[in-house]
């Protein structure tokens, strides 16, 4: 928030008074400006070595001297400061201003002190007064009406900069922390109807409304805006994005399709309102099965999309729904890129066996554990496939292979046993099925206890 400010010494500002020259004798008036200027720079060479106190003695050698030079209060304010002594500080900048109210720095001085001691009351006072010399202080200025929960007054002033020169993040996150109390939203509505009004091609004005309404549950009102905005401006993407919803609310899938298109195509849409469409889509592809091709278009624009591995995320959403030959074919579009993600590995093969798919279980399993040989999981699946395709040896073997890699986990050591106990009936070992028949069933009285 705090500017910062660099200091500039005008010494002439400190040269002798005409009056006190018209009435002293030139000897003595040489001897007074050589002594006022020996100790204003003997206070200066001693403020650059931090030794305010005879800094501040010197300076009071020339304040006797020249009682009313602005430099040497606001010299004094300077060193008073830097000792932290805020009272005495903020007299003398005050009494600089005083004598010259166009000293910027002294007001300057005295927004330091307010600042440091935190009395933002105050230092509104003084900024207010600085916006006159540099209007840049008005950053400042809404900052401190934030501080003192001047929430209208900030809110006035943000607009006020936005318009005049931009927006920046700084006062956007302001305005959003502002906005989220309602009582804000209805005059801040109103500033965005007008603009509007005012100027029908400007584009921010419209998703800033756009984006209010639908906070505050006013779909409506919302779609209403988005229409207005493709009216004025056809090319607009924003207006897609309420376009979207009002579709899909409507049952009409092939509009809704259209404009979901351009919204993902979008560079100036943010990812998350994309992700968020998506997701509106794909529980809308779910009850409309023609539109799946769609939904595999809509998919593909996230193919680059490092943050959020959105084909994965569908598997896992069929998953949940328990549609495992949906789940099985996003898993195996997110594998066909990311190779290396056991949770994605893992999920597959649950859903080839929810789906009784042992053969492709049986060869995604083996392939995984060349790639993977320490991972227990995988030696199960196998295992597991190959009893269900009457394959015994290999699943003994399997199993045999993975079972010393299960460490502290019970439910899978006893799901192990259940697998041995298959392979060996299979192989015609009664005694050995029973063995481990046996294991998993004392396992399990142990995992309920």
């Amino acid at each position: 928030m705090k500017k910062i400010v660099l200091y500039s010494f005008l010494f002439g500002m400190f040269l002798i008074p005409n009056i006190l020259l018209a009435q002293t004798e030139p000897e003595e008036i040489a001897s007074v400006s050589d002594d006022f200027e020996n100790y204003f720079f003997e206070s200066l060479k001693q403020k650059g070595i931090e030794n305010y106190d005879k800094a501040i003695d010197a300076l009071e050698r020339c304040k006797d001297l020249q009682p009313n030079n602005g430099v040497v209060y606001f010299e004094l304010g300077k060193n008073y400061l830097s000792q932290k002594k805020y009272k005495e500080a903020y007299d003398n900048f005050e009494k600089a201003t005083e004598i010259d109210p166009k000293n910027r720095w002294a007001w300057v001085g005295m927004y330091d002190v307010c600042y440091d001691t935190s009395d933002f009351n105050q230092a509104i006072i003084i900024v207010e007064k600085l916006v006159e010399f540099k209007v840049d202080y008005k950053e400042d200025l809404v900052s401190l009406y934030m501080k003192t929960q001047q929430f209208d007054k900030a809110l006035l002033l943000i607009n006020e900069l936005n318009e005049t020169v931009g927006k920046s993040e700084k006062r956007e996150l302001y305005k959003a922390d502002i906005l989220k109390d309602a009582k804000y939203q209805g005059s801040e509505k109103a500033d965005l109807l007008e603009k509007i009004k005012k100027n029908p091609k400007e584009e921010s004005n419209y998703v800033e409304l756009i984006y209010m309404y639908s906070k505050s549950n006013q779909e409506e009102k919302a779609l209403e805006v988005a229409k207005q905005l493709e009216k004025e401006i056809p090319t607009s993407d924003w207006a897609q994005v309420s376009l979207f919803k009002f579709h899909l609310n409507n049952n009409d899938g092939d509009k809704a399709v259209k404009a979901m298109n351009i919204v993902l195509g979008s560079l100036k849409i943010d990812k998350k309102i994309k992700h968020r469409i998506l997701n509106e889509f794909l529980i809308f592809s779910r009850n409309n099965p023609k539109y799946e091709a769609d939904l595999e278009k809509a998919i593909s624009y996230f193919e680059d999309d490092k943050e959020v591995q959105v084909a994965k995320e569908i598997g896992k959403f069929y998953q949940n729904k328990k549609d495992w030959i949906n789940a099985t074919k996003y898993y195996e579009k997110h594998l066909s890129s990311v190779k290396e993600d056991m949770e994605t590995i893992l999920l597959l093969l649950q859903a080839y066996t929810e789906s009784a798919n042992f053969e492709k279980l049986a060869k995604v399993s083996e392939d995984q554990m060349q790639l993977f040989p320490t991972q227990p999981q995988l030696y199960y699946y196998n295992g597991l496939a190959n009893n269900q395709l009457k394959n015994y040896k290999k699943a003994k073997d399997a199993l045999e292979s993975g079972i010393d890699f299960v460490l502290d986990d019970v439910a899978l050591e006893i799901n192990f046993n259940i697998q041995f106990g298959e392979a060996f009936s299979g192989l015609g070992d009664m005694k050995k099925k029973e063995l481990y028949f046996t294991k998993a069933n004392e396992l399990l009285k142990k995992q309920k206890k």
